[in-house]
């Protein structure tokens, strides 16, 4: 498996280790791939999705993107396109797609609807708000965006909640 996405994935905030993929694999006894790159875009994780994510021949990829358009102000339209694109590809390649969405303020609104309806028509797995009660809880955060290292837990926590029923497919 990888787990594709910005500086949430990357893990700033936690100690190595410490990061939501690194939590993951321990959970399902398996390597699961960072491929988390502080900062990215949907249109920067696009351009490296070949070398960082479809190389690895993952059976299965969970996508956490979005916060970074939404800081940028890139065009929602942009982002959905790049999303839908994301999502195709990685399909493309035989894997399962989990479209895992952080809220932060509005992002709820701008994106959560589109990125649900996107996984509906692909076909992939959706995962709403992975981050509730994270960064509205100080003792969960490591600064204003990202968790700590408990924070993390918790992602990997919800993350493997939804996706252990396709566990027994062994995907992930």
């Amino acid at each position: 498996s990888v787990c594709f996405g910005d500086s949430i994935t990357e893990g700033v905030g936690a100690e190595r280790g410490a990061d939501y993929p690194s939590l993951l694999s321990r959970k399902v006894s398996r390597p699961v791939i960072n491929a988390g790159v502080g900062g990215d875009t949907t249109a920067d994780a696009l351009e490296r999705i070949e070398t960082d994510v479809l190389a690895h021949e993952p059976k299965m990829v969970i996508v956490m993107l979005g916060g970074n358009d939404f800081f940028r102000k890139i065009p929602k339209e942009k982002t959905f396109a790049n999303m839908d694109a994301i999502v195709a590809r990685i399909q493309k390649h035989g894997a399962i797609v989990v479209i895992a969405v952080v809220k932060i303020g509005l992002l709820q609104d701008i994106y959560s609807k589109e990125f649900k309806r996107i996984a509906k028509e692909r076909g992939a797995l959706f995962i709403p708000n992975i981050m509730k009660g994270i960064l509205t809880n100080p003792k969960l955060k490591y600064d204003r965006i990202h968790p700590n290292a408990e924070g993390y837990r918790l992602i990997a926590e919800r993350i493997y909640k939804a996706v252990v029923p396709l566990d027994r497919k062994s995907v992930v």
